[in-house]
């Protein structure tokens, strides 16, 4: 794997894309075909997810990849993160709905967890970072892009197509969002966190009717677009030399 990413970190962050769709898919699929929800999904999970942390450990990759701590930013420029706070709740707006039993529920939340953190990391980590070396401009529009069409692969694990498809365009904009924040704010912590919150709350998620669907889609897209705007006009990419 390191050599890999020494001879070509776009590929290697392409492969990991693929590998991890291709293996949450098939985990989902056999979890799904035991009966109990993400029973095989949550240890491919976490295994992807050390794998991952391995990697970076070795090479020393914290700050590169921006798991590290804050460095020289004022949190009040960033409206101190109210907007993500936004989206992170956003699966709680039209009601809580228990579906599954108190084991499953550990499962899916353990997991979904992981899956932030994985994905924050092949998209707005890997992805984004080996395309940045050669245009940062495309490195945002492929990363975000490839963010959203990713969820896609939901109506192959049996999702509806109106939700997927309002999923795509949210998960676009969210996507955007987290990559101009992680260019502003060098940290992809935030983003991990509050994408990992939106997968573990989507268990309890009451998706209402459809004008119900679209109007949260839509304010969902409309936070995400906005606060990117704001932080790509009033934020100065951080240095490390700003005082708190």
């Amino acid at each position: 794997m390191e050599k890999l990413y020494r001879k070509n970190e776009l590929v290697f962050s392409l492969l990991w894309i693929v590998s991890y769709v291709v293996l949450f898919s098939i985990a989902d699929a056999i979890s799904d075909s035991i009966g109990i929800i993400k029973i095989i999904t949550l240890p491919i999970t976490v295994v992807l997810a050390l794998i991952i942390v391995a990697f970076i450990r070795k090479d020393h990759l914290w700050e590169y990849y921006g798991v590290c701590r804050f460095k020289g930013i004022k949190y009040s420029r960033y409206i101190y993160f109210i907007p993500f706070v936004v989206i992170a709740s956003s699966n709680l707006w039209n009601g809580i709905t228990i579906r599954y039993s108190a084991f499953e529920t550990v499962l899916f939340i353990a997991s979904m967890l992981c899956v932030g953190f994985i994905e924050e990391l092949i998209f707005r980590g890997f992805l984004f970072k080996a395309i940045a070396k050669k245009n940062i401009k495309a490195a945002v529009i492929v990363s975000s892009v490839t963010f959203g069409l990713g969820h896609i692969v939901n109506l192959l694990n049996g999702a509806e197509v109106l939700p997927t498809i309002l999923q795509i365009i949210y998960a676009t904009a969210i996507g955007y969002l987290f990559t101009v924040f992680f260019v502003k704010s060098k940290n992809l912590i935030p983003c991990i966190v509050v994408h990992g919150i939106v997968n573990a709350l989507s268990m309890f998620a009451t998706l209402g009717n459809t004008v119900n669907q679209i109007i949260c889609s839509a304010i969902l897209t409309a936070v995400s677009l906005g606060y990117a705007i704001y932080l790509n006009m009033n934020v100065h990419i951080a240095s490390g030399n700003e005082a708190d």
